[in-house]
């Protein structure tokens, strides 16, 4: 059997290990990256695949019959036509939670990084303008205390109440919304999107990325934010109608801070990229080097579960 993984790394060379998969199949073919025109080729009469960033569709699956289980190393899908591996019997099994500390820990550097400027004061240290005395350079943004202020939540899965969980550290009051109704949780107050938007000093995304959620922060639910408050995105661009919030962030009525794009890798003609009180890292929340450990032995275990007859974290 071989085994053909399209995207070897995540964000450098070798910070996956695929060692166990020797073990697993007579064959493995690594390759570091795989432009879509050369998809079906590289399968070939694979029957597991492993992807990342591949758009595996109904065209490729036709032109590989033989490919019966892909394994993500993602907790997201938005790469692959679900629906067309289920209509060929092709499995797709995913990581889920292998990041959730780590999104949630960059959630917080992007929230520090706003409420204290400390990457701006660094380099408005470095340019001078701490020793000539020009405070009005030096401080940039006003830093404000996180204490006392409202952190909200909008999706409260794994990631979500990691999030609370460290926003409540800071002394923050904790505020969440979800689609899945919860039980009453010491310390967190469910509402509405509109409730929790109004309420909120910080709103912090952590929503997967659907049809419902599409644009789900828009001109009408910024208008609802407090004046100044910080919105942040660690999770899918497409929750936002970015030309709004890069509007809303160049008047100052919001700070936007993220680690995501509607398209990735960001195009040049993003209004966030010129817009002021913005703050913008390349999706790397996720690639902790504990993440990315963790990551590769899942996605190993994956694939010997399907291989010992008993699939896990499956997806379709």
């Amino acid at each position: 059997m071989e085994i053909v993984v399209l995207d070897s790394y995540c964000v450098r060379e070798g910070d996956l290990d695929w060692s166990p998969l020797y073990a697993l199949a007579d064959r493995v073919t690594l390759w570091p990256r795989t432009p879509r025109g050369e998809l079906a080729q590289r399968i070939g009469g694979a029957e597991c695949v492993i992807s990342n960033h591949c758009r595996i569709d109904g065209e490729v699956l036709d032109a590989c019959p033989g490919l019966r289980w892909i394994g993500l190393t993602s907790t997201g899908t938005d790469s692959l036509d679900l629906a067309a591996c289920a209509r060929r019997g092709v499995k797709v099994a995913n990581v889920p939670g292998y990041s959730t500390e780590s999104v949630a820990q960059h959630t917080f550097a992007l929230l520090l990084e706003a409420a204290n400027g400390v990457a701006r004061r660094a380099w408005s240290l470095r340019e001078g303008w701490w020793q000539a005395g020009v405070p009005e350079r030096y401080g940039l943004r006003p830093p404000f205390e996180l204490a006392g202020r409202t952190f909200g939540a909008v999706g409260y899965g794994a990631i979500g109440a990691a999030a609370v969980r460290i926003a409540r550290g800071f002394g923050m009051r904790a505020a969440a919304c979800t689609r899945t109704p919860r039980a009453a949780e010491p310390g967190v107050e469910f509402m509405s999107l509109d409730e929790l938007l109004a309420a909120s000093d910080v709103v912090s995304l952590h929503c997967p990325a659907t049809p419902a959620t599409r644009g789900m922060i828009g001109p009408a639910q910024l208008e609802r934010m407090k004046p100044g408050a910080v919105l942040i995105n660690t999770a899918r661009g497409s929750l936002i109608d970015e030309a709004a919030v890069a509007a809303a962030a160049q008047a100052g009525r919001i700070f936007y801070a993220a680690d995501v794009a509607a398209r990735e890798p960001i195009r040049p003609e993003n209004p966030l990229l010129a817009a002021d009180n913005v703050l913008l890292t390349p999706h790397v929340a996720w690639a902790t080097g504990e993440a990315l450990e963790r990551l590769a032995a899942e996605v190993c275990e994956n694939l010997r579960a399907y291989l010992g007859g008993r699939p896990r974290n499956l997806v379709n």
